[in-house]
């Protein structure tokens, strides 16, 4: 028998640089696999890219306000209204995106909703807007300075980088709610009875279920983030190394996630939305895009997946997921949720996406077009993020 062929990330960023390399989105892909066979695809294909955009709640932005005399070390700041976190450091801070705005209306009249939060905060830096900031320290003999407030653009800070905790999770649940009324959520509105179902990812485009034993996606893989260029740290919080698979080995329920950084100040708004969930708060939706290199024929099977493949647990958010009790009431594919109903107990239940196909198949396809032009290479993992 002979031995299956492989490449090498170096032999397939040379065909980049040649301006050789097969490249094909994760939709694309899945398609060639279906027609000619992950043997062929393997040899013909050099890259496939992935794209998602969804809520991420888990991020922010880690940023510094710069010094200006008299000296500050500030320990409490703001951006808008929105509290910052200013512990780290004399003028450093961190912004979350589902921190709220402290004094927003919206809490007054629907308790638990905000209309503005870090989320919104971060869109309108990288849109360029002028954001109010606020910083208070206690004074020191080296920092005597007790507070600053003025106007600021992302261009004045001196430093801002996009640091997101737990992003791109690998699976999800699907939200119902059996209550008798309805419930607001992260998920979203869900109302009683089980007359809605809300769920998320971005299907076969979604960048782990293209590699869902994480070969090739690690420490130091470069990818697109809020469309600029990022970087996978490892793995996110959160991370599920061990989740139920199907014959696919596609995990059955929420498993890996990924830690991501960027400079914001080479973002798109585009890919960065402030959002709100009456109910919840303030979030943010974030775009990431990332290459996986057809090293092998296995490759060329993770990332041949379909719709169809991937499985989705539906729970109810009304008993089970506050309690935490992990029950799963059935499972349903992708293909059923994006076909706009699901089937539940023998009843038709409607469903909602909180992700964007359009704006994910839209960044898997930037990504295509920047490695096809040669202006983005890929880079080797630096240390594994663990998998079953």
């Amino acid at each position: 028998m002979a031995a299956k062929k492989t490449k090498t990330i170096a032999e397939i960023n040379e065909r980049i640089k040649q301006g050789k390399a097969v490249v094909l989105t994760a939709e694309e892909m899945t398609e060639a696999v279906r027609r000619q066979g992950k043997a062929r695809a393997a040899a013909e294909v050099d890259v496939v890219t992935t794209g998602t955009f969804s809520p991420m709640c888990s991020s922010g932005v880690v940023f510094n306000i710069g010094q200006e005399p008299p000296m500050i070390k500030a320990s409490e700041v703001s951006l808008n209204g929105v509290p910052c976190y200013g512990g780290i450091a004399a003028v450093d801070a961190f912004l979350g995106a589902t921190e709220p705005h402290r004094d927003d209306p919206l809490n007054k009249v629907y308790p638990g909703s905000f209309k503005y939060g870090g989320g919104h905060v971060i869109e309108d830096l990288a849109r360029g807007r002028a954001v109010r900031l606020l910083a208070k320290g206690y004074g020191t003999d080296c920092y005597p300075r007790t507070e600053i407030e003025k106007d600021v653009t992302l261009a004045q800070l001196p430093y801002a980088q996009l640091f997101n905790p737990r992003n791109c999770y690998q699976n999800y649940n699907v939200a119902v709610n059996l209550t008798s009324r309805t419930i607001y959520t992260y998920m979203g509105p869900l109302k009683p009875g089980m007359r809605n179902a809300n769920f998320a990812t971005a299907g076969c485009l979604s960048p782990l279920f293209n590699d869902p034993f994480f070969r090739t996606i690690g420490l130091g893989t470069r990818i697109l983030l809020g469309g600029g260029t990022g970087w996978v740290l490892g793995a996110g919080t959160q991370h599920n190394a061990k989740p139920k698979r199907n014959e696919r080995g596609i995990p059955m329920q929420p498993a890996g996630t990924l830690m991501v950084r960027g400079d914001l100040k080479g973002m798109d708004p585009r890919y960065l939305r402030g959002v709100s969930f009456r109910g919840y708060g303030p979030s943010l939706s974030v775009g990431a895009a990332i290459p996986i290199p057809i090293l092998d024929e296995d490759m060329a099977f993770f990332t041949g997946v379909a719709d169809s493949d991937i499985e989705m647990q539906v729970m109810d958010y009304g008993h089970d997921y506050p309690q935490g009790t992990g029950k799963i009431i059935t499972r349903v594919t992708y293909e059923e949720l994006a076909s706009g109903e699901i089937r539940v107990k023998d009843r038709k239940v409607p469903t909602s996406p909180l992700s964007s196909q359009v704006l994910a198949r839209e960044m898997a396809e930037n990504l295509k077009k920047m490695i096809a032009e040669g202006s983005f290479l890929l880079t080797e993992s630096q240390e594994k993020i663990v998998s079953e």
